[in-house]
């Protein structure tokens, strides 16, 4: 059974449409890129399938039925692109505030275990408003994979990370990968997408302009990398 499934997702704002009969899925345990340029429509349908907003025709699914925060059979995990921290608590409070609502037994442990993986153990007293964008980062993510969630939902994860930190956040990325979790990733890093993803979907004014396996978009494209693909999809914009 899919993690996800999109049905004749269609999605209007006033006279607007941004998606237009989408369809498509994620399978359980893969990690699935969610492509395409700013305003295609990649946060509006994380949105939807979350809940924020109800399509104007079609459905989004999440484990067979609609997304509900309160049940307990499936747990999601959400980054958003805009970050949302208490920048006037400390490191550790706020950590462990998030660990409790979860229902982790042992918040700080948890927490303290992460904050040694990330290199930020010596920010644990800190104020959340002292630290770099990049430090909040990393702290929200850590936030958002408290308690293992079954599907994970990263929206430019590595925005404004140096390269040495773009690595570990992938090396934590697959490690969850490997315990099961399915990730959706939205993210312009193309390299990214070509060393974790096991498939795409590739958006444009809100219809799906490439989907399916990584090694199949680029079949389909003639055996193009995803950089020249993306570029390919989105040349005609600056003719």
């Amino acid at each position: 059974m899919n993690i996800v499934e999109a049905k004749n997702f269609k999605m209007k704002f006033g006279n607007k449409t941004v998606i237009e009969d989408l369809s498509f899925e994620v399978k359980r345990g893969e990690i699935f890129g969610l492509l395409g340029a700013n305003g295609c429509g990649k946060t509006t349908t994380v949105r939807v399938l979350l809940g924020f907003y109800a399509p104007t025709a079609g459905e989004l699914l999440v484990d067979g039925k609609k997304y509900n925060p309160e049940d307990s059979r499936i747990t999601v995990g959400y980054l958003p692109e805009e970050r949302g921290l208490y920048r006037k608590e400390n490191v550790i409070d706020t950590m462990m505030y998030f660990g409790e609502l979860k229902g982790l037994k042992n918040p700080r442990e948890w927490s303290i275990k992460y904050l040694e993986r990330v290199g930020l153990l010596d920010k644990l007293n800190e104020k959340i408003e002292k630290l770099s964008g990049g430090q909040q980062q990393k702290i929200q993510l850590g936030i958002t994979i408290m308690g293992s969630p079954k599907l994970l939902i990263l929206d430019e994860p590595t925005k404004g990370f140096d390269p040495m930190n773009r690595r570990l956040l992938m090396e934590i990325i697959e490690e969850l990968h490997q315990k099961g979790t399915a990730i959706i990733m939205i993210t312009h890093y193309m390299d990214e997408v070509e060393r974790l993803c096991d498939r795409a979907l590739l958006l444009k004014d809100g219809v799906a302009r490439a989907y399916g396996r990584i090694s199949e978009i680029k079949k389909e494209f003639g055996g193009k990398s995803l950089d020249q693909i993306f570029v390919d999809v989105y040349g005609d914009e600056n003719e």
